[in-house]
């Protein structure tokens, strides 16, 4: 404010609300809990917008976990861009993990705490996609990676009861796979992420049982994906994302107990087969994705070696009609 600014407000009858600091965020008048993948999340906001978008994601999903909540303060501030910001670029200084597209567009996770203060421009909350994929889905998942669950890059399926989880490179064939066992009768639980509970002395994991996103491909081998919209992406490649409730024949589960551990190798140039597979490099490939704190990874790394217990394959195949008979011999035969 100016001299003569604040002389006129000294000098009004009725007692007047001083502003607060040109640099201090909106107050969040704003607050809702959700539950992504089960965990309680407290959403905090100045926008109706915003809790009108969280409730798009994470509206029906019941609480599961009893975890210390997440807490997500989200700011809306006005900015003098309406573009799209630029992907923000994240880096991790312990402990926090911090994401930065401008100076009105950033998010700070504390993941020791729990917490992540995030602070959007009107242009980006216009900009769904955009809000979901870099800031508001990730809200929660950063923390319930770092700190309740243990990550895994896998699809995961359930037969008879026994669980398999699917890991593989991109593109090997995870989501396909999943759906292709789901479309035989099988309990579909995630395509691509699955998380392993901490709470559990077993070798449970679960996972987005929601949605399936499909290559653009994928009406090749699925005939009900054909004609079905493009999914807009933030960042990524292309993709067809679908409500596991719209599809034919979907069983659904939140978790699954696994049983096998299978990785997929669809380009192997050889014979189609399952064989052994080393536990060495699978363990490898599950603590490369890891990001929380020092003690948090000596809980991750013993639940990555409680999961390792399972028997462990290696799925070479070329086609879904000979790879989802061979994993329903593996349920049968456990060979």
């Amino acid at each position: 404010m100016t001299i003569e600014e604040i002389e006129r407000v000294c000098d009004a009858s009725e007692p007047q609300r001083w502003p607060s600091h040109e640099l201090e965020a909106p107050e969040l008048q704003h607050c809702e809990t959700f539950y992504p993948l089960g965990f309680p999340t407290e959403l905090r906001t100045n926008s109706i917008e915003i809790l009108a978008q969280a409730r798009n994601l994470w509206s029906g999903v019941q609480e599961r976990f009893h975890t210390q909540p997440i807490r997500v303060d989200l700011h809306v501030v006005e900015a003098g861009s309406k573009e799209c910001p630029a992907p923000p670029a994240s880096r991790i200084v312990r402990p926090n993990l911090i994401s930065v597209a401008n100076k009105d567009n950033y998010s700070i996770a504390n993941l020791d705490e729990a917490t992540t203060q995030i602070v959007l421009s009107h242009a980006a909350e216009k900009h769904i996609n955009y809000l979901n994929y870099f800031f508001l889905e990730p809200a929660p998942l950063h923390h319930i990676a770092a700190q309740f669950t243990t990550p895994i890059h896998a699809g995961c399926v359930s037969l008879d009861g026994k669980g398999v989880l699917l890991c593989g490179d991109s593109g090997a064939g995870k989501s396909s796979l999943s759906y292709a066992c789901a479309r035989s009768g099988w309990t579909y639980v995630t395509d691509d992420a699955s998380y392993m509970l901490h709470d559990a002395e077993d070798r449970r994991v679960t996972g987005h049982s929601r949605k399936v996103r499909f290559r653009p491909s994928a009406g090749e081998l699925f005939p009900e994906v054909n004609g079905l919209d493009l999914t807009p992406r933030a960042a990524g490649k292309p993709s067809i994302e679908v409500p596991t409730d719209v599809l034919p024949k979907m069983i659904c589960a939140q978790t699954a107990l696994v049983d096998y551990i299978v990785f997929l190798n669809r380009h192997s140039g050889s014979e189609q087969q399952l064989v052994p597979f080393r536990t060495e490099v699978a363990r490898h490939y599950m603590r490369q994705v890891l990001y929380g704190s020092a003690q948090s990874r000596v809980v991750q790394h013993a639940a990555i070696e409680r999961l390792l217990t399972a028997e462990i394959f290696e799925l070479r195949y070329t086609d879904l009609d000979w790879g989802v008979p061979r994993l329903e011999a593996l349920i049968r035969d456990g060979c």
